[in-house]
């Protein structure tokens, strides 16, 4: 069996951490805390889990932070987590079984990163994430802030997924700061850091500047396809915000220079084609993402409403509006099996069931 140090960084972590270490404690063998300038208890919190709590001098680089983190692991395997995430009981099952029977040989183990939920909870938002790392590789984190270790070696993929519950709702600068930071020293961003600033400054609503830079970054021709095809999202959204409806599809369109369309970019424009009553040019779109398969593995963000409940459910609407009842209807039924609890479609089921009859009659 092969044991587990869990290396986190924290601050000012009260209201989550300890929800999140009791979900971990019987998984990982050693566990490992890190303040960056805590000044509430998360610390106290911490060390009822653990003695082994460290103080770090924040510097303004999230991968500085992690990295000695990881150099306090002892154990066979480096499992990482933030500290609004915690392991659900059927994961952290599957969690322990993974400690017992794991190949040595392994390097990495990927782990489905849940983000993302409907009122119901339902995953909505999902990623794989570079979680359980061998020791001996002394894996590095780069980049200042949207950290990232890249994965090589033996890689595993699991169906374990770790689950994120943030608490905290509102958006700081604090990451567009650190951006802003880098470059006011003049330190070089790298392909994948100016996406991610560009996406800070549309966080932000400086929708012109992240205009300008995710327009810059779609020319980056070492860029990574998934980080581009989101970056013509992103610029969509951007446009919309600043009410460039001209360029709002022109953005969209422009992912298919990258790579087979992805659901998330076909059903956004069909989103746009129905909120202008353009039906059949909606159900074009909307016909096109449920005929595409989510795929996890790819590295990329997936919203996987969009490959089915958010096209079906608007297929029904599109329907309803050309008069043709009965096809609006097999569209709620087929989107009632993603999510049998929605209100769009129970609300829908009661207004079929009125329609119907009434045709019948």
């Amino acid at each position: 069996m092969i044991k587990i140090s869990l290396c986190m960084i924290v601050k000012n972590e009260e209201q989550v951490l300890d929800r999140c270490l009791s979900s971990v404690k019987d998984i990982a063998d050693e566990i490992i805390i890190v303040d960056t300038g805590s000044t509430d208890k998360t610390k106290d919190i911490a060390k009822r889990y653990t003695n082994k709590v460290y103080d770090f001098k924040w510097v303004n680089d999230f991968s500085k932070a992690r990295n000695y983190s990881f150099s306090k692991a002892n154990m066979d395997y480096t499992l990482w987590l933030d500290a609004d995430d915690v392991i659900l009981e059927e994961d952290r099952k599957k969690f322990l079984k993974l400690k017992e029977t794991l190949d040595s040989s392994i390097d990495i183990v990927m782990m489905k990163y849940n983000v993302g939920f409907d009122e119901n909870g339902n995953v909505n938002f999902a990623y794989y994430r570079e979680r359980l790392l061998k020791t001996s590789k002394n894996f590095t984190w780069k980049s200042p802030i949207h950290e990232v270790i890249e994965p090589t070696g033996n890689i595993k993929y699991s169906d374990i997924c770790i689950t994120h519950k943030k608490e905290k709702e509102s958006y700081s600068r604090r990451n567009l700061d650190i951006f802003e930071d880098m470059i006011s020293k003049n330190i070089p961003l790298d392909c994948r850091q100016k996406y991610y600033y560009a996406r800070e400054l549309m966080y932000n609503q400086e929708y012109q500047k992240a205009i300008k830079k995710l327009e810059s970054f779609l020319n980056e021709e070492n860029a990574w396809i998934e980080n581009k095809i989101n970056a013509c999202l992103d610029l969509a959204n951007c446009y919309l915000q600043i009410n460039k409806e001209d360029m709002y599809l022109s953005s969209l369109f422009k992912s298919f220079e990258f790579d087979t369309p992805r659901a998330e970019i076909c059903t956004t424009i069909g989103l746009f084609f129905i909120s202008k009553s353009k039906y059949y040019q909606a159900i074009y779109w909307f016909k096109q993402s449920i005929q595409i398969s989510p795929n996890l593995k790819s590295g990329g963000f997936v919203l996987l409403d969009y490959y089915n409940f958010i096209p079906y459910i608007n297929l029904c609407v599109c329907y309803d509006k050309l008069g043709d009842l009965k096809t609006a209807y097999k569209y709620n039924e087929l989107a009632g099996k993603f999510k049998p609890n929605s209100p769009e479609f129970l609300n829908n089921k009661e207004y079929f069931k009125k329609r119907l009859t009434n045709l019948v009659q």
